[in-house]
């Protein structure tokens, strides 16, 4: 537990247990410190909190429906309903966390936004809300995402933002978020940096889980209204690094009667050597700003991730999961591509709903798991599958049905 006694929140220092906290070069002391001693008297301003719930509403389309699936749940023997973050505006989560950093952004008087995508949806929901405010948008993306999330590019160059290729490492997440913070170092006094998941120097890790925590607040007041109890027995989501599943988990963390199962992206196989399961894989560590788990070798060399969903492509999770996963909150289980593709397409003739490659990772898991006919589970459904039509064609390709 952290010093607030709560799963949710981290402790005055920014920790979710041993996890979390602020490593950060000194050039952007001031930029995060100005965010750590602000974010919590800004975001739950009246006005500031109007604004953020009339745009989620009549702009983002919230809320998003709890959906009951009749023919998966006949499949799996048990109630599942999803929840349709895919429904959003831009097709994904992203855009609850970045309505709020963007009006958050505002109000600190940052003229120019950055941010850094792997799925691209994040990119696309970052570079909606700087159209909407007529901000300058700069998103960096791995030129290995760039090619295989096409779809995504051009919609962020439609909105009036700039794509930067990242050409270093392995041109994924990991690398996109280093030039990112690199920008960020050369442009301290007018820059925001929209970071899209619960990762990042604290405070970072909490201020996207509060925004996101919205998708339980819904799903607790639509469960209610469709079973007549708040709480279901089961809250399922994909992590990469967590930020549909820290929202979909948030108002269900103090609530140890909920199951709370996080599905991370196995790859090629956990022992392959080509995997992204961190927390099956990862030891404690510093990425990004925050010590959490990652994947990296025995002298300390960040491991390079693989996934075919590019949103799962990293190799660390949020601090948040970590401690869920260290306390045993949650149960941390792990799909494979292989996996992640049936389950898309199960779902998509079970349901005529299409996911995105990411969500299909915890739709894959329902084979692993028992469930009785009592049970109430949640899926997170974080995003629609358009943008991995390129993949799931390949799939379909004579030689592979």
């Amino acid at each position: 537990m952290t010093g607030s006694n709560s799963y949710q929140h981290p402790n005055e220092h920014g920790y979710y247990g041993p996890f979390g906290g602020a490593y950060i070069p000194e050039m952007l002391h001031r930029n995060v410190e100005e965010l750590r001693t602000n974010y919590l008297d800004i975001i739950y301003e009246p006005g500031f909190q109007k604004e953020f719930r009339e745009l989620l509403k009549d702009y983002a389309g919230r809320p998003t429906p709890l959906y009951f699936a009749k023919r998966l749940s006949d499949r799996y023997h048990t109630t599942i309903y999803l929840k349709r973050e895919d429904l959003c505006h831009t097709g994904a989560h992203k855009i609850n966390n970045t309505i709020g950093q963007i009006l958050l952004a505002g109000r600190l008087g940052k003229t120019r936004i950055i941010a850094e995508t792997g799925a691209g949806q994040h990119g696309v929901a970052t570079a909606t809300v700087c159209a909407l405010k007529g901000v300058e948008c700069v998103v960096y993306m791995g030129e290995k995402d760039i090619e295989r999330q096409s779809p995504n590019v051009a919609r962020m160059k439609m909105l009036g933002a700039t794509v930067m290729p990242v050409i270093s490492g392995s041109k994924t997440l990991k690398d996109a978020t280093n030039e990112a913070i690199r920008d960020w170092i050369n442009h301290p006094s007018d820059t925001h940096y929209i970071i899209g998941s619960v990762v990042g120097p604290h405070p970072y890790p909490d201020m996207v889980a509060r925004f996101q925590s919205v998708i339980s607040e819904e799903i607790r007041i639509q469960l209610k209204e469709k079973t007549g109890s708040e709480l279901p027995t089961h809250v399922m989501a994909c992590v990469g690094g967590g930020s549909n599943a820290a929202g979909s988990f948030y108002h269900f963390l103090d609530e140890s009667s909920v199951q709370l199962i996080a599905v991370e992206a196995a790859g090629l196989g956990l022992d392959s050597g080509h995997s992204a399961a961190t927390t099956q894989l990862g030891k404690p560590g510093i990425l990004h700003g925050s010590k959490s788990l990652l994947m990296q070798t025995e002298d300390g060399q960040v491991t390079e991730p693989h996934s075919i969903s590019a949103g799962l492509d990293y190799p660390g999770i949020g601090p948040l999961h970590a401690n869920l996963f260290k306390t045993v909150r949650a149960k941390f289980l792990s799909a494979t591509d292989q996996e992640a593709l049936e389950a898309a397409f199960e779902l998509a003739r079970l349901e005529g709903i299409i996911p995105a490659l990411e969500t299909a990772h915890a739709l894959a898991v329902l084979k692993q798991l028992n469930f009785s006919m009592d049970d109430k589970v949640v899926i997170c459904l974080s995003g629609r599958g358009d943008k991995d039509l390129a993949t799931y064609m390949k799939e379909m390709m004579p030689d592979n049905l």
